[in-house]
């Protein structure tokens, strides 16, 4: 075949290759995926296709995909949607992107609930809706609220709960943590991957999180556990006694865990993340 000739396998190495020198941390992945979606597939249908050419079309589009990735946008909302705990959800710049490490939340809520009958449970910042979905979806007999301060926020959460079939079973509220009257519960459980980043620390987030996701999502304030203060206090006063807060913050907030006690809970011990890292701190009302 022709040198050319751009096939499957030719655009995969050479793409691999450039974006390995701009900083990414999976360019294979990032390669497979972008040329996967401008081609329709699934990305395992690649492996079965690395002699077949690409026509100009599309790769003019995955040329320009490349070169946002390049850029560091990251590669779910080139794509619009990121796998989470086995779903695929729609994402755009206006939520964050969900990561592996979030799906300790849901682990560690499925297994609490295992003694409850029908428990009722409030997932505050919501942003794609991921918890909360794929919660709905584990859980038949619990019911959900989600709240979530941005509107367009509510809008990919809405419709994420719509694609996947439980939009029926999920409250979505506007408001700022659980600061609505309908949002006052009493909860069993609050589930919330609320924001933990200090204003120092921003500029030192990788490029495709500080220059692509929602500020808002992200930067908790000065000291980085505003957030999480008053999420711990709201809990404090809204989940029923014994009921359970589960939150994902990062290890440098985790070892704060005195604020959970200072706000009337009982701190009990931190969940480490796949990377041995403390990442999912839980605590009860009394």
């Amino acid at each position: 075949m022709s040198d050319d000739v751009w096939t499957v396998g030719r655009l995969l190495t050479w793409t691999t290759e450039w974006l390995a020198g701009r900083e990414s941390e999976s360019p294979r992945l990032d390669a497979e995926v972008l040329l996967a979606h401008v081609r329709g597939c699934q990305r395992i249908e690649l492996y079965t296709a690395f002699d077949t050419p690409v026509d100009d079309a599309q790769r003019a589009l995955f040329r320009e995909l490349v070169k946002r990735r390049g850029e560091g946008e990251p590669v779910a909302y080139l794509v619009g949607s990121r796998e989470f705990f086995s779903l695929s959800f729609a994402v755009n710049h206006s939520v964050l992107v969900p990561r592996p490490e979030t799906e300790g939340i849901v682990v560690r809520a499925i297994d609490l609930c295992r003694g409850m009958s029908a428990p009722k449970i409030v997932d505050v910042g919501t942003g794609s809706g991921a918890i909360a979905i794929t919660l709905a979806k584990q859980l038949p007999l619990a019911t959900f609220t989600a709240t979530d301060r941005s509107a367009d926020a509510m809008s990919v959460a809405r419709a994420n709960a719509e694609r996947h079939g439980v939009s029926n079973r999920i409250e979505f509220i506007e408001c700022d943590l659980l600061d609505d009257p309908r949002a006052i519960g009493p909860w069993d459980m609050i589930v919330s991957n609320p924001p933990y980043v200090r204003e120092d620390e921003f500029d030192a987030l990788p490029k495709d999180v500080r220059l692509h996701e929602p500020r808002g999502a992200l930067v908790s304030g000065p000291t980085g556990v505003e957030m999480i203060v008053r999420l711990a206090r709201a809990a404090a006063e809204q989940l029923v006694p014994g009921g359970w807060l589960i939150m994902e913050v990062g290890p440098a907030r985790a070892a704060e865990a005195a604020i959970l006690a200072q706000a009337g809970l009982e701190p009990k011990p931190t969940i480490n993340d796949l990377a041995g890292l403390p990442r999912i701190v839980q605590a009860r009302r009394m």
